[in-house]
């Protein structure tokens, strides 16, 4: 079975640990996709750059980056460029022979572009145009199966392939999580959520408050009620990533010693499958 690992790209995250997991895995003879985050390095660069990151709120309260054509161009130069090199770079330097792809490389995550945005400023709902974000619709699950058998470990960043409304295509911006959940879903694999904590608390600011793991819809619904802030979307892309056919998810430290290993063998929070709400109706009591 494969294993998806996300890494995620918050400052706290050190990815040393984790590639080194991943060259450890692949000798063992694991199937392996990295698929990895940027946030801070994107906004790293815009500010260098005299550009302010815009972040907003949805109606829901979820918190995202606006993606105007300006810091798409920063995207495009950091993500699929500085840090998917630097990784490739890396796991080349461990042992393996990995292979860099973004999601426009043929048309391995692709979608719509979404070019208006709902928001809520100052306590009223708005739209905010001129986005490039998008949402993801399909996966070349045969683009990956050809790498990983060729012996080669992909390695996958943002942006990915947008379709507007005229049919072409534009390069647009994703959640990494959520992209790393597709990829999972689409290779029924194993998906390993990297962050810089070890697992979903009870408590967010308590980590003896971990919760160890969920496998029924009442015990995810704790789960959900638990998360906070960056883990609010972390939650929603596992539940994708299970409803896409995922066999697992683990949200784990990535600082930990052998990260993957470690939370493949139960650290962090496991989410399976059995979490998913059944929403067959039952069947009528017959005499």
């Amino acid at each position: 079975m494969t294993t998806v690992v996300k890494i995620g790209g918050a400052r706290a995250v050190d990815p040393e640990g984790a590639l080194a997991d991943v060259a450890s895995l692949v000798d063992d003879g694991e199937d392996m996709v990295v698929v990895h985050g940027g946030s801070t390095a994107v906004d790293e660069t815009l500010e260098e750059l005299g550009e302010e990151p815009t972040y907003v709120e949805t109606p829901g309260g979820v918190v995202g980056r606006f993606t105007d054509e300006r810091t798409m161009d920063v995207f495009k130069m950091v993500m699929p460029g500085k840090l998917n090199t630097d990784l490739v770079e890396s796991l080349q330097n461990e042992g393996v022979n990995a292979v860099g792809l973004s999601g426009t490389d043929g048309k391995l995550l692709e979608g719509k572009r979404k070019s208006a945005v709902r928001v809520k400023e100052d306590g009223k709902k708005k739209i905010k145009r001129g986005d490039h974000s998008g949402t993801i619709e399909s996966v070349n699950a045969d683009l990956l199966e050809t790498v990983i058998a060729g012996g080669y470990t992909p390695v996958v960043s943002v942006p990915v392939l947008g379709k507007e409304k005229d049919g072409e295509y534009t390069a647009v911006n994703a959640d990494a999580d959520r992209a790393a959940a597709a990829i999972a879903g689409a290779l029924e694999a194993d998906l390993v959520v990297l962050t810089d904590v070890s697992g979903i608390y009870e408590d967010p600011d308590d980590e003896s408050t971990k919760i160890d793991s969920a496998a029924t819809p009442a015990e995810f619904e704790a789960v959900k009620d638990a998360a906070e802030g960056f883990m609010t979307k972390k939650v929603m892309a596992a539940e994708e990533a299970l409803e896409g056919g995922a066999a697992s998810v683990i949200v784990a430290s990535a600082n930990a010693d052998e990260p993957i290993t470690s939370a493949l063998a139960g650290e962090g929070t496991t989410l399976e499958p059995g979490v998913l709400a059944d929403d067959e109706p039952e069947p009528e009591a017959t005499e």
